[in-house]
């Protein structure tokens, strides 16, 4: 032993040195890492007493006492160091030693505790205040290395004059970013601080740049690439011409049906998709700046291939380019087959025969299927092709154009409300109302004179009818059932036919329409005069025709037609 108690080498400093916990490397170690005891709060040691000088033959209970006192100011925490040689050793206090050698190891092994638990410890924290044990912040793995003693601390590393220093890189630029890398970089990191691990290599790290870079860039790159396509197309709308041919079309035709209610930009898809036009904006361009070429009706055209959307304007614009079905109010359904077969270039009969087999399936009204009359009619269709003009040319099929024809008249027949109407007319359905229309239509002349013809039908199909007895006896009838339409008929012939249709021999209505109904005479079917009218005579056999109420009268308008027609 050296004065104060001190041993030579690195033997610990004796608890009886004065400069115990002074000075020293040791001493101002322990003094730094002492721990709170209560939650926080600095424990409150107990004062140091004087120690008595070293005695030559010292007893236990001296040393029971100086643990005591140790352990209530500093506790037995142990500091780890490296020797010379680099073995771990720790420095600690002398209390230490004398445990190895049976003063604390030999209470442990007899079961003896120094100090029983203090009840009143609100935190159960007093056997740490006493010299408990605590854990060791040295021994973990994501620790500090231990502090060395002044003498033993080794010189830091000379950086390598060719390593260049790295620099802080964002986990978006170096490829991290995931958990496994995060963990990865400070498991690295810690490493380093120990000086365990070795710096990764540049080689590792440009790659990892160079992925993110060229990630970048394409992020990049595409955004630039969508902008400059949008870009381009923005300007090919707005400043740049429309995609069209030039001059008036190739020697090839087409046809193209255009719907009602369709606008420029309808008209140019449609003839884009055809091969007309080269673009819809070519085409619009030209409409806006043609005058009247607003007016392009719904209808068939016939055109040409590849033309220049002027062209093709000025062309529409021309009726020679149209083609469809024109059906007028009155008009009967065979002449209407006819045309059908002409503009789609069919062989006479076509039209006619798809209607004879498939009526059912062109969108007739149930109320027009389920008649008493259906035996004897003789064209299902008759009353249900409505006036009007329908896109009718070659490439089209037949079915589509009545099924076009069928929709508009029922279309129509609801919008008149005819189911609730006839019944009020005294009709037995809206069938017979439609027949009603077809017989004013055929008969009267003038607009004028469909309301007064309408009245004569209603006074003639009644039960009072002394005049008639309820027969019509209207030509029309007898020309449809013929298909003719002379206006002088001789009583032989006509008494002598008795099919249905033949108002003479037959009394009501006939079993269906004799013509397509207009909507003027629709309006005045439903919307009688109330005069008495009950006869009428076309005097000058073409437009003018005249009504009486009495027979007498009847017989004068009769004259005045023989009379002008010079019998």
């Amino acid at each position: 032993m050296t004065e104060y108690g001190r041993g030579p080498g690195s033997e610990p400093w004796h608890p009886q040195d004065p400069l115990y916990g002074d000075g020293g490397w040791e001493g101002q170690q322990a003094h730094i890492e002492r721990r709170p005891a209560y939650g926080g709060h600095p424990q409150q040691g107990y004062p140091q007493q004087p120690q008595p000088q070293p005695q030559p033959q010292p007893q236990q209970p001296q040393y029971d006492d100086w643990n005591q006192q140790q352990q209530s100011g500093y506790g037995h925490q142990q500091y780890p160091y490296y020797d010379e040689q680099g073995h771990q050793q720790y420095v600690g206090h002398p209390q230490e030693q004398y445990q190895h050698h049976g003063g604390w190891d030999a209470a442990a092994g007899q079961g003896q505790v120094p100090y029983a638990a203090d009840p009143g410890d609100p935190y159960g924290q007093q056997h740490l205040a006493y010299g408990g044990q605590q854990p060791d912040f040295y021994g973990t793995d994501d620790a500090y290395p231990p502090p060395q003693p002044p003498g033993r601390r080794r010189p830091e590393p000379e950086p390598d004059p060719e390593e260049e220093p790295e620099e802080e890189q964002h986990p978006f630029f170096t490829g991290g970013g995931d958990d496994d890398d995060d963990e990865e970089h400070e498991l690295q990191r810690r490493s380093d601080r120990r000086g365990k691990g070795k710096k990764p290599g540049k080689k590792g790290q440009k790659r990892r740049n160079g992925c993110a870079c060229m990630v970048v860039v394409l992020v990049f790159g595409g955004a630039l690439g969508g902008a400059g396509y949008y870009g381009y197309r923005f300007y090919q709308n707005r400043f740049a011409p429309a995609p069209d041919y030039q001059g008036d079309g190739i020697n090839q035709s087409v046809t193209v049906e255009i719907p009602k209610g369709a606008g420029g930009w309808d008209i140019g898809n449609r003839l884009k998709e055809a091969g007309v036009v080269k673009s819809a904006e070519a085409f619009v361009h030209a409409q806006n700046d043609l005058p009247g070429a607003g007016g392009i009706q719904a209808g068939a055209y016939v055109l040409k291939k590849q033309m220049s959307a002027v062209s093709a304007v000025k062309l529409m614009l021309d009726p020679k380019s149209q083609s469809y079905v024109i059906v007028r109010p009155g008009e009967r359904n065979a002449s209407v087959y006819d045309a059908i077969d002409k503009k789609l270039a069919l062989s006479d009969g076509t039209a006619k025969k798809l209607a004879e087999k498939e009526y059912k399936s062109l969108g007739l009204p149930t109320w027009a299927l389920n008649t008493q009359y259906a035996a004897a009619i003789r064209d299902p269709l008759e009353g249900f092709l409505f006036p009007g003009t329908y896109p009718a040319a070659k490439g089209m099929k037949p079915d589509s154009i009545l099924k076009q024809m069928v929709a508009d008249a029922k279309s129509k027949y609801d919008a008149y409300g005819l189911t609730s109407k006839a019944q009020a007319l005294g009709l037995k359905n809206p069938f017979e109302l439609v027949t009603v229309a077809s017989l004013v239509q055929a008969e009267g002349k003038t607009q004028d004179d469909f309301r007064k013809m309408a009245e004569v039908v209603y006074n003639r199909l009644k039960p009072t009818n002394t005049e008639t007895n309820q027969f019509l006896q209207f030509d029309s009838t007898y020309n449809y059932l013929k298909g003719t339409s002379n206006i002088r008929i001789s009583e032989k012939e006509i008494n002598s036919n008795q099919n249905p249709y033949n108002t003479y021999t037959h009394k009501g209505l006939p079993p269906g329409p004799i013509g397509n109904p207009g909507e003027d005479a629709l309006k005045a079917a439903l919307d009688p005069t109330r005069d008495g009218w009950i006869y009428f005579v076309a005097t000058d056999g073409q437009n003018n025709t005249e009504f009486a109420k009495t027979y007498a009268e009847f017989k004068q308008l009769k004259e005045k037609f023989n009379a002008s027609s010079g019998n």
